[in-house]
């Protein structure tokens, strides 16, 4: 568990969790009121046998060949369709690392440096009073100092049985919780890699490797041109006995995939996405007082759980039918994560844990749903989903012109939702386009296509087009509810102009090619019933005065002349309103594994 962000430790203050801040691990936290531990035990049915513990059942687990998971992403697109009804499953890595984590943290990596944060291990009753808190220790540990302390704090909670059980473990995790008397330290989202960099380590040299895994060809997410630490460069989690990664999904609902690097067993749990009502309905229910949701519904439960503080028992889960699976992660094994699965779990010891966030094609239907949540919650994007399907839809169309290319059923089948989720985006766009051609609005180029922008009003990255006042700094996304072409500002008397990308023609014409294969498979539709996007952007072009690159106004006739490559990938400038990835508080990926 973590907080939203980072807050400075202040030695004095005492957290609603009855913690002293800047406290030594391993001291007891302030007595936790009898009462209240009372109350948590009843409030999440937590009694001395815990038999539930035995009765979860567990996720698949798949032992791949070398051969078989030679492209991990290619391999996952075989088992996902099984893998996903669970939300978790385990993969056993046919690799094994010939250089060890701790030789690559203490040698390969100069003056590795890390904080931890402080954690409770207490739950909570969730209300105006109580809500969990956590504070970032300000000591520099290196990776020997948090080994000695972590094999300390084993050593001193279970000094004559070194070797219980995962399942005792887990028993005791819950009996810990439930006495709420406890705190331990858990490293996350730490910078850098514990994979070699060793040409002969086999581990590291594999497509298996955490650093590369993200842009292998199948990972959609190799099409940003900036990197978003945690999402497309691993992060590492280095924890000890009963660090608590809580309850969450993952940001923009992506995959992740976590590998075990060394140390002892991790717990998880894992509810398939089929059940995400059902789970948010259940934490609205058992878990948080209504006073503590900023907004009600299910939105109000997403945000909160979004802080990644919720730690709760699954067998209030299971009680109201929420299915739940749970895996034992153990040294040299990969969990995957599937798009809006909500998972959490602990450490059984030193561990050490390295994880990072992926997409295919089959993610597109996920990152719509989850960025019409964003866009109801206000809540920052870290990428485009319009930008990454845009991109994917032009390399598929690259390829399909390319006659030489073979493609497997899995990728098929990848890429057709890829195209559907794409068509679908693009008419929606239409309809918004149409509406404000017929307000007569003008269209007109972008004077930079390098980047997204994100709209001020719903937080949704614009890629494709957007609107911009020509007399005030207003803009904004398109997909909002415009009465005309008039500034959204009150106070403002300008017009609105839409801005489109200048090589918006390549994406059109990717449309228009999967539309027609589309609407054959279609009985009765033809395709000139279909949206007419070219003929709606060249009416709205034919009404700026403005000019292309080229110079000169937009030609209605030779609209396939006015094609600009996608931009190389660079460094995104820090320009105001656009999406970028330097500033040093918008730690992007920042989830506890």
């Amino acid at each position: 568990m973590a907080p939203a962000k980072k807050r400075k430790n202040t030695p004095t203050k005492t957290s609603s969790s009855g913690t002293k801040k800047g406290s030594k691990t391993g001291s007891k936290s302030a007595p936790v009121d009898f009462y209240l531990s009372v109350r948590m035990r009843e409030k999440y049915s937590l009694n001395e046998e815990l038999e539930w513990v035995d009765s979860i059942p567990e996720c698949p687990v798949y032992r791949p060949s070398m051969e078989e998971f030679q492209d991990p992403l290619a391999y996952l697109q075989t088992i996902a369709q099984e893998a996903s009804k669970y939300g978790i499953c385990k993969i056993v890595s046919p690799w094994k690392a010939t250089v060890p984590a701790a030789d690559v943290l203490t040698k390969e990596i100069k003056g590795f440096k890390f904080k931890s944060y402080i954690q409770p291990l207490r739950l909570h009753e969730w209300n105006r009073n109580d809500k969990a808190s956590f504070d970032m220790k300000q000591t520099n540990h290196t990776f020997r100092s948090f080994e000695k302390l972590a094999n300390k704090e084993f050593a001193k909670r279970f000094p004559h049985s070194p070797n219980l059980s995962p399942a005792d473990m887990e028993k005791e995790y819950w009996h810990e919780m439930g006495r709420g008397n406890e705190k331990v330290e858990y490293a996350v989202n730490i910078d850098g890699s514990a994979f070699s960099s060793n040409p002969n380590d086999q581990l590291g040299q594999s497509k298996g490797n955490l650093k590369t895994l993200p842009k292998l060809p199948y990972s959609t997410l190799r099409l940003l041109s900036y990197s978003i630490p945690g999402v497309t460069e691993p992060m590492l989690y280095i924890g000890m006995i009963f660090s608590t990664f809580a309850w969450h999904v993952e940001d923009h609902y992506l995959y992740s995939i976590n590998y075990h690097h060394s140390g002892a067993p991790k717990s998880w749990y894992g509810v398939p996405c089929s059940a995400a009502h059902e789970f948010h309905k259940v934490v609205m229910d058992r878990v948080y007082a209504p006073e503590v949701l900023v907004r009600g519904g299910e939105d109000g439960a997403s945000a909160l759980l979004a802080e990644k503080t919720t730690m709760f028992p699954p067998n209030i889960l299971r009680r109201k039918g929420v299915p739940v699976f749970k895996a034992v992660q153990m040294a040299g094994d990969y969990v995957i994560t599937f798009p809006r699965a909500h998972h959490a779990g602990f450490s059984q010891g030193f561990s050490i844990g390295e994880a990072v966030n992926f997409a295919d094609g089959g993610w597109f239907p996920w990152g719509a749903v989850a960025g019409e949540e964003y866009a109801r919650l206000s809540k920052q994007v870290i990428l485009s989903n319009e930008e990454l399907m845009c991109k994917e839809a032009i390399s598929l169309f690259d390829s399909s012109n390319d006659e030489s290319s073979d493609h497997p059923s899995t990728e098929l089948a990848c890429h057709s939702s890829t195209k559907m989720y794409f068509i679908k985006h693009m008419e929606m766009l239409y309809n918004n386009l149409r509406h404000l051609c017929n307000s007569e609005a003008a269209f007109s180029y972008s004077e930079n296509d390098l980047q997204s922008f994100i709209c001020p009003h719903c937080t949704r990255g614009c890629y494709l087009a957007f609107f911009e006042c020509d007399s005030c700094p207003s803009h904004g996304c398109l997909f909002h509810d415009f009465d005309s072409r008039n500034c959204t500002q009150p106070s403002c008397l300008g017009t609105m102009v839409i801005k489109l990308r200048q090589d918006i023609w390549e994406v059109v014409e990717a449309y228009e090619k999967f539309r027609e294969e589309g609407s054959s498979e279609q009985d009765g539709q033809q395709v000139d019933q279909l949206p007419n996007l070219p003929s709606c952007i060249k009416e709205g072009l034919a009404r700026s005065d403005e000019v292309d690159r080229r110079g000169k106004k937009p030609a209605i006739a030779e609209f396939e002349l006015i094609v600009q490559p996608f931009p190389k990938d660079s460094k995104r400038p820090r320009t105001k309103g656009r999406l970028h990835r330097t500033d040093p508080e918008l730690r992007w990926g920042s989830s506890i594994k």
